[in-house]
């Protein structure tokens, strides 16, 4: 741990070093942003509370979180060249974690997190060659889907990350590759290649949501990756997106064990594919959000078979089944109540937000999961003092199928986003 904050020191003042051989220069860039999350939660968070749910009606608990601080450093080279690196501290900055799975009844597990303490979300050099073609090669962030296209905590109302999309996919969705990315008149694209995902790392509860991390100190990339996106502002204050991404899974982890033709996991794939629709209107007095995503496993029942197996002996891999598809829809709206009286530059949002999610819908011969389904709505007001800090509050409320117990909260947080030097 003192080893990275070291280095990151010295990379940050030898930023301020060469910056400050132009006295004024626009080329180094630093900012950040972070969050703080207070939240009561009326429901129990017993690992039995799904299998038993009569047995935990009524309880409660409370959790207080440092979810995301993040520093970003970026530096303009000249004739093209750039770089931009962004470190990121979650919960704390701790890489690991005991953690009680209630999956595996209530079993403790030293889980791994990441393979380190602090977490590298970008690190890339670009060349832009004009506005319309520009070319990364480093550690990105994969834009698919509106979360991880705009992560940051002033890019939604509730106090979390909207839970949906937080659910069911990696986010933030970073992984090292390369990118082809431009702007011309209204449309922005966007192509990257990238490491395959982690077919052992997907589970019942967030489907491939863990499959872009590793719990060892490289990222395996047997299998390779693409993903796309593309943006549109045809009309004021509006955009309108497509995004996705298409890899194979299987077998994609270390260490890499050839499939044999004579075993029953040859030819098996596990190809993994995401499609994502997301919008964002942004007006002076209204904002509204929102986005459909679907995922799709191929071979999801022998994947979760050949993976249980590979789980043994304290392997770092997840244990529970992955459905062959999981989906996501999410709309949240807010309105400025302070502009009915008098421009100012604080602004008051009361919001709304409703979301359906489903991390597992089995393949044929799978066991069912009923509550993995689930509804839920958040109401709740933002305030913002100035532009770059924003105060949360909110009330949520889970709808789960019949026969669970609802999940309500209350949840309080406070954010900032900003760059302090550009």
């Amino acid at each position: 741990m003192k080893q990275v904050l070291l280095s990151f020191f010295l990379i940050t003042v030898t930023a301020f070093g060469a910056a400050s051989e132009e006295p004024g220069s626009p080329r180094l860039s630093i900012g950040g942003y972070g969050e703080v999350a207070m939240s009561r939660n009326f429901f129990s968070d017993n690992v039995y509370r799904y299998s038993s749910a009569a047995s935990h009606k009524g309880e409660q608990h409370g959790r207080f979180d440092i979810p995301h601080a993040v520093l970003y450093i970026g530096y303009d080279f000249g004739k093209g060249w750039s770089m931009q690196m962004e470190v990121e501290f979650e919960h704390g900055g701790s890489g690991g974690a005991v953690e009680k799975e209630f999956e595996e009844a209530g079993e403790w597990e030293q889980e791994v997190e990441k393979g380190g303490e602090v977490a590298l979300e970008q690190f890339w050099i670009q060349k832009t060659f004009f506005p319309q073609l520009n070319l990364r090669i480093g550690h990105l962030v994969v834009p698919v889907g509106g979360l991880n296209n705009a992560h940051e905590p002033l890019n939604y109302f509730t106090v979390y990350r909207p839970e949906g999309e937080y659910t069911i996919l990696p986010s933030t969705w970073h992984d090292t590759g390369v990118s082809l990315w431009g702007r011309a008149g209204n449309w922005r694209y966007e192509l990257l290649l990238v490491a395959g995902l982690d077919a052992y790392m997907f589970n019942t509860e967030n489907f491939i949501k863990y499959g872009a991390g590793s719990p060892f100190e490289f990222k395996a990339a047997n299998q390779g990756g693409v993903a796309a996106r593309i943006d549109n502002y045809s009309l004021p204050n509006l955009r309108l997106s497509l995004s996705g991404y298409y890899g194979r899974s299987f077998n994609n982890t270390y260490p890499y064990e050839a499939i044999p033709e004579s075993s029953r996991y040859y030819g098996v794939l596990g190809r993994t594919a995401v499609g994502a629709f997301d919008f964002a209107y942004q007006g002076r007095r209204f904002i509204a959000r929102g986005n459909v995503d679907y995922g799709y496993v191929g071979d999801a029942a022998v994947i979760s078979s050949m993976k249980r197996n590979r789980s043994a002996n304290n392997a770092p891999y997840k244990k529970s089944a992955v459905g062959k598809a999981a989906f996501a829809a999410g709309c949240e709206a807010g309105y400025d109540l302070l502009s009915l009286f008098a421009p100012l530059e604080s602004q008051l949002f009361l919001f709304g937000r409703y979301e359906y999610y489903n991390p597992y819908i089995p393949d044929t011969g799978q066991e069912s999961a009923q509550w993995t389904a689930r509804h839920r709505m958040a109401v709740g007001v933002n305030y913002y003092p100035m532009p770059q800090i924003a105060i949360k509050a909110e009330y949520s409320h889970r709808f789960l199928r019949e026969g669970y117990n609802p999940e309500p909260s209350v949840s309080l947080g406070i954010c900032y986003m900003a760059f302090f030097k550009r």
